[in-house]
């Protein structure tokens, strides 16, 4: 291995951090953890307050302000990861001698504990050490006061500043995806899950929010393929529609007699009002403006690449192509796309 290659292991491998988010994560931990300080030493008895400013907090405040969206800065593996490895070293100290295998046996009991209930965070990892190293005299109070309160603390402050810098704290991860029909084009739960277990590794992020990333890629990856391609040179001119002023016996006719799946609604002026299929038509409806739903629009020179999640992910069928008054120019139908990418990809 080269010189340079040795180098490159010492860079921040930290993706999306930006020097503004680094700044802020800096002024983001000075004030928690200042405030942490000020804020326990209320409650202590000691003089030597700082003694109420346990040293895991200085790990847990480089995770809340600097990576707040992490899994393991969230408020209960910050909470729950801190006190209970303390738990776990303290009741370590009360049943054997303090030693190198006592410590090991404090952190790994610890990260069992976290793991068990879901409230991984590495700086409890130290939190075990202090509750072994502050002895059985502590007694069973120490894990909650002064640690459980430091963290609750630290939590809040992180929860405060966040709204300020840009960031959401407590993160919210991505929903997960609809369920919906897997298309050519893409991946899916399953390919992901296989991939992740193909690497053999454990990845410090929401697998929901890897999915909106891969995702997000993905649409900007067809994009550059498709960039030229407007809805105008994929549509379908000269669509049948249905007239507001038609029956539903006549609809129905009309949908039977041109096999289609979906027809837009017109008003008496030939814009758009709405659509309506053979579904629709089961329901009891009496009239067509009962019966009909909100149509998918799109003007023509839409990139026709921004119709996909329409497709994909709204269930769409058919997305009508109008002009600036609403009236129909053709249609682009879950087929079209499909024929597209089979050119593209021969």
């Amino acid at each position: 291995m080269s010189v340079s290659s040795r180098l490159r292991l010492f860079r921040p491998i930290l993706a999306g951090a930006s020097l503004r988010d680094r700044l802020l994560a800096c002024a983001g931990a000075l004030v928690g953890i200042a405030l942490t300080g000020l804020i326990c030493a209320f409650a202590a008895t000691d003089p030597q307050h700082l003694l109420w400013l346990v040293p895991p907090m200085g790990a847990s405040a480089v995770l809340l302000f600097a990576v707040p969206s992490s899994p393991m800065a969230q408020p209960w593996p910050a909470i729950g990861g801190n006190t209970l490895s303390a738990l776990v070293g303290v009741l370590v100290a009360h049943l054997m001698p303090l030693s190198p295998l006592s410590a090991g046996i404090a952190v790994g009991g610890a990260i069992a504990v976290m793991s068990l209930l879901r409230c991984l965070h590495p700086p409890g990892g130290a939190a075990a050490l202090v509750g072994l190293f502050a002895g059985a005299t502590s007694g069973f109070v120490f894990p909650f006061l002064p640690v459980g309160a430091n963290a609750v603390v630290l939590v809040a402050s992180a929860w405060v500043y966040h709204r300020f810098s840009g960031h959401v704290y407590p993160h919210v991860p991505a929903p997960p995806a609809k369920p919906a029909k897997e298309m050519p084009w893409t991946f899916s739960k399953a390919d992901l899950a296989a991939a992740l277990e193909r690497t053999g590794e454990t990845f410090d992020i929401d697998v929901n929010d890897l999915e909106r990333l891969l995702r997000d890629m993905e649409q900007g990856a067809l994009a550059r393929s498709y960039r030229d391609l407007s809805c105008a040179d994929v549509m379908h001119a000269g669509i049948i529609a249905a007239q507001l002023s038609m029956t539903v016996e006549e609809v129905r006719a009309l949908l039977v007699q041109h096999d289609v799946r979906r027809l837009p609604v017109l008003d008496d002026a030939g814009r758009i009002v709405g659509a309506v299929g053979l579904r629709e038509l089961v329901s009891p409806a009496t009239t067509l403006v009962e019966a009909m739903t909100p149509a998918s629009t799109a003007a023509p020179d839409t990139p026709a690449i921004a119709l996909l999640d329409r497709f994909a992910k709204d269930r769409v069928h058919a997305v009508f192509i109008i002009d600036a008054a609403g009236r129909p120019l053709g249609v682009v139908t879950e087929a079209d796309w499909l024929a597209i990418l089979r050119r593209g990809l021969a």
